[in-house]
């Protein structure tokens, strides 16, 4: 009998948490139409709204200023746009600033056009560098409109986690806007929207142990938001039109509230496992490369590099073994290749990386079986030098 898999690609998708397959199924035997006014639809309404409250607690912000969308791409595609409104009032946004590590959801510049969107440098660990987010905004032309500021809080492939605080100061100072992409820290780092300072964050369910196919676009009032994306009946407030998924929407209710309880503790348990991988890296294959080690990530994420072994073979031959990991990221439609993010870092030389994403229902003898692989890898890798 073949051993079970091993699944250590969380980043790319969380296991379906029980509680939210339980909220699902409920909603499955459920008819009606979360608009209409008969009882049917008010019940509706009542487990959107219940949801929608979980989502907002898990952030720190009012259930009012949660628009719920399909999913993270969408939320991102939003509120990425020149055209807000505050109140009545409309608010041009002339230029989109983003980190070089952003997700291509963001990176893309959702509805602002090429020439407006700039992007800014990291560091060798993937840290935006303040210094030229300082000139970006200094040189900003406010003739065309406010400067708006997108960063990931963590990043997908290292875990990096960036200086959200000092970019609000920066951000806030001229008079800009900063959406905050908080789908990977999500439930392994406490949101509290205010102490962060964003105007809005950008989350996703099924990164957190809900249903794929729903997200929410979080803003910290009630007053400045984006231009609708999808026009129609003027569902969510008339921010985002079309008729909702409870299904879903509940799924990710519950998972959020799953996600804001004991952070603390579940992402102690996953740090400890993360550290005797990393260590058990290190004996076996003194040469490997853990990118951003020194810095601050969230504790369940692991990148690496091996000299002599190209992302693409590592990913093959880890699943082969029945160990399920990604080279890089897992948002480019099955792509494996180049990451962007470690040529941004300076550090891609062509081979790429592995990136190991685990969970808190991650075992230790799981980690001991991902180590007994990564050995046998790490010693029939070319030798360093050698022609590919």
């Amino acid at each position: 009998m073949a051993a079970p898999r091993i699944y250590m690609d969380w980043n790319a998708t969380a296991p379906l948490l029980p509680e939210a397959r339980t909220a699902m199924l409920e909603m499955l035997d459920r008819t009606g139409n979360a608009s209409s006014v008969h009882f049917e639809g008010r019940a509706l309404r009542a487990a959107i709204e219940a949801a929608r409250r979980d989502i907002a607690a898990l952030c720190g912000a009012a259930p009012g200023a949660v628009i719920l969308t399909s999913g993270a791409t969408e939320a991102a595609n939003l509120v990425l746009t020149p055209q807000f409104r505050m109140g009545r009032t409309p608010l041009r946004i002339g230029r989109l600033y983003v980190s070089a590590i952003e997700h291509p959801a963001v990176r893309e510049g959702g509805r602002f056009v090429p020439e407006n969107v700039v992007s800014l440098p990291v560091d060798g660990d993937g840290v935006l560098d303040l210094a030229a987010l300082d000139a970006a905004l200094s040189s900003h032309d406010r003739a065309s409109g406010l400067p708006m500021v997108a960063v990931m809080l963590a990043n997908n492939e290292t875990g990096v986690l960036q200086p959200i605080a000092a970019i609000a100061a920066r951000v806030k100072a001229a008079h800009g806007l900063l959406v905050v992409d908080a789908v990977q820290a999500a439930g392994r780092v406490p949101l509290d929207l205010p102490s962060l300072g964003a105007d809005f964050l950008i989350l996703s369910s099924h990164k957190i142990g809900g249903p794929k196919g729903a997200g929410a676009l979080v803003a910290a009032g009630e007053v400045l938001m984006p231009a609708p994306l999808i026009r129609g009946g003027g569902q969510e407030r008339g921010h985002r039109s079309g008729t909702e998924n409870p299904m879903a929407i509940a799924g990710f209710g519950a998972a959020a509230r799953h996600a804001a309880g004991e952070i603390d503790g579940r992402m102690a348990r996953v740090a400890a496992l993360r550290a005797t991988l990393e260590t058990g890296m290190r004996t076996l294959a003194p040469d490997v490369e853990i990118h951003a080690a020194g810095v601050a990530r969230i504790a369940n994420t692991s990148f690496f590099s091996l000299p002599g072994l190209k992302a693409e073979t590592g990913h093959i031959a880890f699943d082969l073994e029945g160990i399920a990991l990604s080279a890089g990221s897992a948002c480019a439609s099955g792509k494996v290749g180049r990451s962007h993010v470690l040529s941004a870092m300076g550090r891609d030389e062509g081979e790429g990386g592995l990136r190991i994403s685990i969970g808190e229902t991650t075992s230790a003898a799981e980690i001991g079986r991902v180590l007994e692989v990564f050995g046998k890898i790490a010693a029939r890798r070319r030798p360093a030098g050698a022609a590919a």
